[in-house]
């Protein structure tokens, strides 16, 4: 009973030390939900890539999410369980994503099919603050991506291979805010193609 006890207290100081999504997006306290909308933009003009809401728990998480693309059709949803995240999609399995802590403000996040099969998996480095340090590629690509952040906003990601060469540097402008300090619209850039995105965010409190 008692190593029972103590497995069930391991187990919930894991769940407690998963960061917080909204920390992760540096998004406000209180946020009931929201929806990002976001665009690519060629020549000034804005085409809808996809558009995801988002649900959270009271301390920060999401509980549910739904993607559908620029003509409404489902590309997938979330929800989150107890011990991990089902991702569904429409036209190929399940997935069943855990997040395992690690020592120094990491967190292994690992995707497998119902039959095991891995299908994903990244290491997550964090601030001290919950916001994201970099991001390991554990399974596809082998990338890195380097958060950095200016006057508590994202403002440049810069993505490097296994060798530590540059794949691509993105700069990042919040153009507005709400009044919690919520960034409305962003802009990014790629300066290696000079692409060009905008994400649209409209959140709701409690």
């Amino acid at each position: 009973m008692r190593v029972l006890l103590i497995s069930l207290l391991f187990l919930t100081m894991l769940s407690c030390s998963s960061k917080k999504d909204t920390k992760k997006r540096l998004l406000p306290d209180g946020i009931k939900s929201a929806t990002e909308e976001k665009y690519i933009v060629v020549n000034h003009q804005k085409k809808l890539l996809y558009k995801k809401k988002m649900i959270f728990t009271r301390n920060g998480r999401i509980k549910y999410s739904k993607t559908v693309d620029s003509l409404g059709n489902l590309l997938q949803e979330t929800e989150k369980k107890l011990w991990f995240i089902v991702e569904s999609y429409p036209d190929k399995e399940n997935y069943y994503c855990k997040t395992r802590w690690k020592p120094n403000q990491r967190e292994r996040i690992s995707c497998y099919t119902r039959k095991q099969f891995k299908q994903n998996e990244a290491i997550y480095h964090y601030n001290k603050d919950g916001t994201i340090d970099k991001i390991v590629d554990n399974f596809s690509t082998f990338y890195t991506q380097y958060f950095y952040y200016s006057n508590n906003e994202l403002s440049k990601i810069v993505i490097q291979d296994k060798n530590n060469q540059l794949i691509d540097e993105i700069q990042i402008h919040c153009v507005s805010k709400d009044e919690r300090g919520c960034c409305l619209r962003e802009i990014r850039i790629s300066n290696k193609t000079n692409h060009q995105e905008e994400i649209v965010l409209y959140p709701k409190y409690e």
